[in-house]
């Protein structure tokens, strides 16, 4: 396996660069901003799988933190490395690339919220490259397989937008199209959803991994944690991407 480091791609960018502005942040995101008389009634979910929006933290950080501080979260995220290999055995669509994940910020902006909330943990990386079912279908089955026979246990982030620059009004229709397959723990659904209903759903092969795997590993609800567009934040209505946290269990 390799032990090469990479290299953070959009720190400065999506997320402040600074270490203790960083952890400032994400600790603002993840404080529960219930009024006084709810504080301390938000049950933790022992989530198989999540769903974790991706964008600058200005626009998809409080609907992240608000997905990440309702979860119970374990100390292996995907699969921890020392499982790799079994999983590419298991699954040998998957391969070794590490150019494929040198400029991928989709897992690199989930870390630090993993970090604050759960420092001692082990995470193994997947990017996943093609569109069809059938692939997404038999690596989600391989982790489930692969997961099972393993002890402790692992969640597994999808780390995905939802639709991406059309108005409010579209991509809030759109969206909970595909929010609604989710929550029926329907992985095809999903996958027709979003591309029979031209849902720019970015991270949905993800997803579809993800619900695979935690329907056969005995995932029977999800709950949508939070929803929100960047028009909340620019204020632009015209041109917005939504984002959405969903954990499995």
């Amino acid at each position: 396996m390799s032990t090469a480091i990479r290299q953070p791609a959009v720190a400065g960018r999506f997320y402040p660069a600074n270490a203790q502005r960083l952890r400032a942040e994400v600790e603002t995101f993840t404080t529960a901003r219930a009024k006084p008389e709810q504080e301390g009634r938000e049950p933790s979910i022992r989530a198989i799988g999540c769903i974790a929006p991706h964008a600058g933290y200005v626009y998809s950080g409080a609907v992240a933190g608000a997905l990440y501080r309702r979860l119970d979260l374990p100390h292996k995220f995907v699969i921890d490395a020392d499982t790799a290999a079994v999983l590419k055995e298991a699954a040998p669509q998957l391969s070794e690339d590490a150019e494929a994940h040198r400029y991928e910020h989709a897992l690199e902006v989930q870390l630090p919220f993993l970090q604050v909330l759960q420092p001692d943990f082990q995470f193994l990386p997947i990017a996943v490259g093609t569109s069809k079912f059938e692939w997404l279908s038999a690596v989600g089955e391989a982790i489930a397989k692969v997961l099972a026979s393993r002890a402790g246990r692992t969640m597994i982030i999808a780390s995905s937008d939802m639709n991406h620059y059309e108005s409010d009004n579209v991509t809030r229709i759109k969206d909970r199209r595909a929010i609604d397959q989710v929550l029926a723990l329907n992985p095809r659904g999903l996958y027709d959803t979003v591309r029979d209903g031209h849902i720019s759903m970015c991270g949905y092969g993800p997803a579809t991994i993800m619900l695979t795997a935690a329907r056969q590993l005995g995932a029977t609800a999800a709950e949508l944690i939070g929803y929100a567009t960047s028009a909340e934040v620019s204020g632009d209505h015209d041109m917005v991407v939504g984002y959405a946290g969903i954990a499995v269990y």
